[in-house]
């Protein structure tokens, strides 16, 4: 019931769905270089669909609980990036190698501590906002010549940049450390 209340299967429905769809779209037959947009396009996708879970019904009643909340969030936060992380990485066994784990745990991890910032200041229902604007902006920026543009486009640099993850980095932990604390926004 837990669950059913934090929409957790209609995520889990929407994250496999757009994993399993964009990896059949990268489906071309070649053997060469996959373009880092469309993993993290599922991640953020996977990663968005999972954030409406991180408000409850009732945000008063879950304030007022007889459990603690910060160990309980934390563990939303970290189990979303983990889902969202395997869900991808379990489709790319079908076949097309979309990238690799690093880049996969890299993303989730940033993502997930940006949709977790997004529930803190702009409530569950807007938690999109920061992912989507991130990706947005990585999409239709030049490629990374200085450390600033680096940071802004994190999401799209090859895995072990460091750079790319130290931002992920502090945006995860950040994200699960503010989500955790403060909880979502009324």
């Amino acid at each position: 019931m837990y669950a059913r209340s934090r929409q957790v299967p209609a995520s889990f429905a929407a994250v496999v769905i757009s994993a399993v769809a964009v990896w059949a779209l990268a489906r071309d037959g070649s053997e060469g270089h996959v373009d880092p947009k469309l993993p993290a396009l599922v991640l953020a996708a996977g990663a968005v669909a999972a954030s409406i879970g991180l408000g409850g019904q009732d945000l008063a009643l879950d304030r007022t609980a007889a459990i603690r909340w910060v160990p309980r969030r934390a563990a939303h936060v970290l189990l979303i990036g983990a889902v969202v992380g395997a869900v991808l990485l379990a489709v790319q066994m079908m076949g097309e190698d979309l990238a690799t784990t690093a880049f996969v745990v890299r993303g989730s991890a940033g993502l997930t501590g940006l949709i977790a910032v997004g529930a803190t200041v702009f409530g569950a229902q807007y938690a999109w906002t920061l992912p989507i604007s991130w990706l947005s902006f990585s999409l239709f920026a030049p490629p990374p010549t200085d450390a600033p543009m680096e940071v802004a486009t994190w999401m799209l640099l090859p895995p072990g940049t460091t750079a790319g993850t130290w931002t992920a980095l502090v945006l995860a932990v950040a994200g699960t450390a503010a989500y955790a604390v403060a909880g979502p926004r009324r």
